[in-house]
């Protein structure tokens, strides 16, 4: 965990404005939970679904250790309020939620008071679990003393890209973006349109352009090359989504359509670790892990790409409908 101030944020990006979340804040307080790194590899091999629902509880179990840590600092007679780790959205903005835009960037604040360190993904890279966290934060009023960030020669970051090689849309891109908070620099790639990442990790499609594995999405619509038609492919993909039988456990989504998502991808955040081996072998186990095909009953299993070929082609017509094209 990590303190961030008005003073260490300073000259920072829109969405380390700490009195944006609350009037007259001067402090935050940031911490990871990392996620079972025990689940990652047979999540990645697709032998096993159940990181999906680890990360649903760390995500929710971060948030209540926001709300408890502000309900403490509240009655110690200070203001505070929790910052959901995820799917709290500026409501200011030409497109609402839509644009996805948060009002208190973890991301910024943890970089910044030294909970972690960017990666070539953009996500956060801690020493021991990797990227595989889930972070949230506290705004204050209270006057808490700021921590440094992390050197960066401790950042394990050797700019491998097998972050960018696990994803199946493309959402990783080369150029980069450099902020300066508080007087340190900070260096990310500037991800594609975030509907790239949305419409595959959230489970609308999932199959990389090769045909030879996918994510645990058995959707099959094809992944546009170009930003500007991921629109298309949102209008085509969502409405089927939300026909699949989707079984538990599953997470809400406020700008989802029945709200209802389960975590299918996460490869560009589980595949780091601090060991590159490891980052190789969860790599090599990814890209040979199959496809995923799902019966009537939301039961999927992985199988093989000429399997899933003939098992897409011979069911009827309705069904096929809502997994390809």
């Amino acid at each position: 965990m990590g303190i961030a101030t008005n003073d260490s944020l300073k000259g920072g990006p829109e969405s380390t404005r700490l009195k944006d979340a609350l009037k007259g804040a001067k402090s935050a307080i940031i911490f990871a939970v990392p996620l079972n790194q025990d689940l990652i590899n047979p999540y990645l091999s697709k032998e096993d679904f159940s990181l999906n629902e680890d990360k649903i509880r760390k995500t929710t179990f971060a948030g209540g250790i926001s709300l408890e840590i502000a309900g403490f600092l509240d009655q110690m007679d200070y203001g505070a309020i929790p910052i959901a780790p995820n799917f709290v959205y500026r409501k200011d903005t030409p497109n609402g939620i839509r644009d996805r835009k948060p009002i208190i960037s973890h991301k910024y604040l943890a970089a910044r008071a030294g909970v972690g360190f960017f990666g070539h993904s953009g996500h956060i890279l801690t020493k021991d679990n990797g990227s595989a966290i889930v972070l949230s934060s506290v705004v204050t009023n209270a006057e808490l003393i700021a921590t440094d960030p992390i050197k960066k020669s401790d950042n394990y970051c050797d700019g491998c890209k097998l972050c960018k090689a696990v994803c199946i849309p493309d959402y990783i891109s080369d150029e980069k973006t450099k902020v300066n908070i508080g007087g340190f620099d900070f260096e990310y790639q500037n991800p594609k349109s975030h509907w790239r990442c949305i419409l595959v990790c959230g489970g609308a499609t999932g199959l990389h352009p090769s045909r030879k594995y996918s994510t645990w999405s058995p959707g099959r619509f094809e992944i546009p090359k170009k930003d500007k038609d991921f629109e298309k492919l949102r209008e085509k993909a969502m409405p089927s989504y939300v026909k699949r039988t989707l079984k538990d456990p599953s997470f809400y989504h406020p700008g989802v359509p029945n709200h209802k998502m389960q975590y299918t991808c996460s490869t560009c955040q589980l595949v780091c670790n601090p060991d590159k081996k490891v980052r190789k072998e969860r790599y090599l186990l990814f890209k040979n892990s199959g496809v995923i095909i799902e019966d009537e009953m939301g039961n999927r299993k992985k199988v093989s790409p000429d399997y899933a070929n003939s098992f897409i082609e011979n069911i009827e017509n309705d069904r096929k409908k809502l997994y390809i094209d």
